[in-house]
């Protein structure tokens, strides 16, 4: 048996949806300007007047866990929405060709690692891939920097660091324009990125740099959604808590072959990941004792060897789909 919903809630909630800050129902996915609509217009003006800090602001005023029902409807409609409009632009794409980058967001813009992520985001761009990311700051934005540079020299990628270089980390003043900076000085069209950023974490804002941004209030939605999507692998680059989360969460994913393959799991940095945090020779323990199986793990300290793991499960998971 259906049952139908309250209406006497949806007729109370029509006139508090009108006032909230955000789109209930978004036609298209966010970028750049659309997020920062003010500070592209003037990069002058308080940064906390672009929509995006707008809406944070009301996402925390309003509880993380909203509140009222009023909010639960608006926001659950809203990631309805960007989840739909999502699906669609991933349409484009051939599955196989999605990759994801995980990592640290304090990872500053002066860090090698930092340039290192870059280039190979920027590497694999041009080789077809649309690259993903979690959508914010350190790891995430130097996907993103990559993706944008696509097709530019190495004298080019270097200008654009230096231009970052006032602001390392996205707790200094000018990570955002900054970042706009770049873009304006080095524009394009021709290369995508999705970023999947959530405001339960608004405190790390979006990197611009993506040219798609699908932003979710609910962050388990999100985490689902960026290992789901990156059909062709992910790129494990050193983090914290959040990037161990998505390494069991994507090797669940993958024991199970829940979504018909199993994806590459590349862990880049050998020291970090045997030593700082030894997940990987943990990973291989729980599949020698049978607890996981079907995982395709690699692990390296070289660029080159993470573009063949790629390239090669793309060439051979093809012939499977």
């Amino acid at each position: 048996m259906i049952t139908l919903p309250d209406y006497h809630i949806l007729e109370k909630a029509v006139g508090y949806l009108k006032e909230v800050p955000y789109n209930v129902t978004p036609q298209s996915l966010y970028n750049a300007s659309s997020l920062y609509d003010t500070l592209i217009a003037d990069p002058t003006s308080p940064v906390n007047e672009c929509y995006d800090l707008k809406v944070y602001q009301h996402f925390i005023d309003n509880g993380k866990h909203a509140r009222k029902e009023a909010e639960q409807l608006g926001r659950s409609l809203h990631d309805f929405a960007i989840y739909k409009e999502m699906n669609k632009y991933l349409k484009q794409f051939d599955p196989l060709t999605v990759v994801g980058v995980m990592g640290g967001h304090q990872l500053k813009r002066t860090d090698a690692t930092f340039k290192e992520i870059v280039l190979l985001s920027k590497r694999l761009t041009e080789l077809g891939s649309l690259m993903v990311s979690g959508g914010g700051p350190g790891a995430m934005e130097a996907t993103h920097l990559g993706a944008w540079l696509a097709g530019r020299t190495n004298e080019e990628v270097d200008e654009a660091l230096k231009m970052l270089l006032p602001a390392p980390t996205f707790h200094d003043e000018g990570w955002i324009t900054t970042a706009l900076e770049v873009m304006r000085q080095f524009p394009q069209t021709k290369y995508h990125s999705l970023g999947i950023p959530t405001w339960l974490y608004g405190h790390e804002p979006s990197t611009p740099f993506a040219t798609e941004i699908a932003k979710f209030f609910v962050n388990s939605v999100r985490e689902d959604t960026i290992l789901t999507v990156a059909y062709g692998g992910i790129i494990y680059t050193p983090g914290s808590a959040g990037t161990m989360q998505e390494v069991f969460q994507e090797a669940v994913q993958n024991h199970y072959m829940s979504f018909e393959l199993s994806s590459p799991m590349i862990f880049l940095g050998k020291k970090f990941w045997t030593e700082e945090q030894p997940v990987y020779p943990f990973l291989q323990q729980l599949i020698a004792m049978g607890k996981y199986k079907n995982l395709l793990l690699s692990l390296t300290d070289s660029d080159d060897e993470v573009v063949e793991t790629l390239m090669t499960f793309r060439k051979s998971a093809g012939k499977k789909l």
